[in-house]
């Protein structure tokens, strides 16, 4: 599968380089240039581009970027995309870490909700939670005892599904986290987020979530 991967820290690098593994065409962009890629692009033989060419041909397209650089993200870097192009979120807003203050999330507006608004296309948010050394080592076959547990929201079932099955590849179980409005469960500061469970352990950290955002991750 052909796979763009906007970002190259932990979450994009570590993404990279187990997608390559894994026979997928991958390109990866950052936002200092392709010329910034070539040691990671000679360890997993991913193809460094602009964040602009970094979604053409791509079925899916992963944006793994801080939310604050969303708005700034090339107009049209969609259009080269393939026809249906599934669009990944691992985004997280860290307003007094981070970000600043976005007034929309603030108000509630769930963070891959704006940046949905953002990019113009829908998103599927996963990986947001996620540690990036586990995506190296903590993959385990299916049906493996303990298999750690990713959440998966988005609005589009074939998308989500995609998704979940890319994750599955990658070594994951996933766990249906509901729709996009949904996505504030696995937000920074609730049960889910860094939870290293099996699915029960994810799908009941889900569940025990508060909309209500605590004091260190508001603005």
């Amino acid at each position: 599968m052909k796979i763009g991967i906007i970002g190259a820290g932990n979450i994009g690098g570590n993404l990279t380089r187990r997608l390559t593994a894994l026979g997928h065409d991958v390109s990866v962009a950052n936002s200092r240039g392709p010329q910034t890629l070539t040691a990671l692009a000679e360890e997993t033989g991913a193809t460094p581009v602009t964040v602009a060419d970094a979604a053409r041909g791509a079925r899916v397209v992963v944006v793994t970027i801080p939310v604050k650089a969303v708005p700034g993200l090339p107009a049209g870097f969609l259009d080269g995309a393939a026809e249906g192009v599934v669009v990944i979120d691992t985004g997280n807003y860290y307003p007094q870490q981070r970000d600043g203050r976005i007034a929309a999330i603030e108000d509630g507006l769930p963070e891959s909700r704006w940046t949905e608004k953002q990019i113009g296309h829908p998103v599927i948010k996963a990986f947001n939670g996620t540690y990036a050394e586990d995506i190296l080592s903590k993959p385990l076959p299916k049906g493996s005892p303990g298999r750690q547990a990713l959440p998966v929201a988005g609005d589009d079932p074939a998308a989500k599904q995609t998704v979940r099955n890319l994750i599955d590849e990658l070594g994951f179980d996933t766990v249906d986290a509901g729709g996009l409005d949904e996505s504030w469960r696995q937000q920074p500061g609730t049960p889910v987020y860094g939870n290293q469970g099996d699915a029960e352990t994810i799908a009941k950290a889900l569940a025990e979530a508060s909309p209500e955002r605590t004091a260190e991750w508001r603005a």
